[in-house]
């Protein structure tokens, strides 16, 4: 399977003229009768050889971790990080797999941050700050990975470990801790600017840069949602008339974000949000057997709606934003 990367590294080689590929990504949304940009492709399985290589590469890391920790738990993750290094010089540099390189990434951070948790313990190095120097070390590994390797979902990855991070640190701090919420939705904002930037570099989705994007706004929309659910009270089961109202114009707000940016990865990443608060909602009418399967069935319809009008929706909610911020977003027809 192919990548609109692909293509257009083919047009770069000189294989293809880009008239040609872009009449053909047009010809495929028009039969598609939709937007080849609305589609908003991101790879993970470009074929059974993903799962097969995957597959394979987690019965090996973890059977050399097994049979070197014998010797030494600490050996068992150098080793374990070192062959998740050495496979992504094949299966991610030369084969260009997607879902074998989230594997594979996750493997060499993981491994990494054991075995220097581990390496610390040995040197007698083992007080309340070390949860931050592995954070810490995590990120680090995540960055090394993507100077070399740039896997998509490594930046997310490596964000999401910094912010982990700066709430250990401030866990420590008693003055803080009232202010926990707002930090984290601060932080969502952020990472939600963050994938905007890389969206901004590749409006038309045609490289990596579309993936980056899309795997920060996966991470961003609950560090948004998370605090406003937490401050209105329904991550305690407070279920109320106004919690659910402000709910449900919180994901009408992020519902309209989603559409003018056209990226449904914001909307999906909370969603398990807004069904556990409609289910608090028809329990506390006392639909406590049938709540759960109310709040998909409303949650899931009025989704499917959407997706059936989303360019139309689209081209509505854009003659209402400015002309400044519509060039920065992906085309809608």
């Amino acid at each position: 399977m192919y990548t609109n990367e692909d293509l257009y590294l083919a047009v770069n080689a000189g294989i293809f003229k880009k008239e040609d590929v872009d009449e053909f990504r047009l010809y495929i949304a028009k039969d598609a009768n939709t937007n080849s940009v609305d589609e908003e492709n991101f790879r993970l399985i470009s074929g059974f050889n993903d799962i097969f290589v995957s597959i394979s590469a987690l019965v090996l890391l973890i059977s050399s971790w097994w049979l070197t920790s014998q010797i030494a738990p600490v050996f068992g993750f150098l080793i374990a990080a070192s062959i998740s290094w050495f496979l992504s010089e094949f299966f991610i540099l030369k084969k260009k797999l997607a879902l074998p390189a989230i594997i594979l990434l996750a493997s060499f951070v993981v491994n990494i941050s054991i075995f220097s948790g581990l390496a610390l313990s040995a040197y007698g190095i083992n007080n309340e700050y070390i949860k931050i120097v592995l954070l810490c070390i995590g990120a680090i590994a995540a960055w090394l990975h993507w100077i070399k390797f740039k896997v998509p979902i490594t930046v997310a990855a490596g964000i999401g470990s910094i912010v982990v991070c700066i709430f250990v640190i401030l866990a420590q701090l008693e003055t803080i801790k009232n202010l926990i919420n707002l930090l984290i939705f601060v932080c969502g904002l952020l990472t939600f600017a963050i994938a905007m930037i890389w969206d901004g570099q590749d409006p038309n989705r045609k490289t990596r840069k579309s993936d980056v994007a899309f795997w920060l706004h996966l991470l961003a929309a609950p560090l948004v949602v998370h605090p406003v659910f937490a401050a209105i009270g329904i991550l305690d089961g407070e279920a109320s008339i106004i919690g659910i109202v402000l709910v449900i114009v919180m994901y009408i707000v992020l519902a309209a974000i989603s559409i003018s940016v056209d990226r449904r990865a914001l909307m999906v990443s909370s969603l398990i949000y807004v069904i556990y608060a409609f289910n608090q909602l028809f329990n506390s009418f006392g639909m406590i057997n049938s709540g759960l399967a109310m709040s998909g069935i409303f949650i899931s319809s009025v989704l499917l709606l959407l997706s059936a009008f989303w360019q139309k929706s689209r081209l509505a909610l854009l003659q209402v934003v400015p002309n400044s911020v519509v060039k920065r977003l992906p085309p809608a027809i």
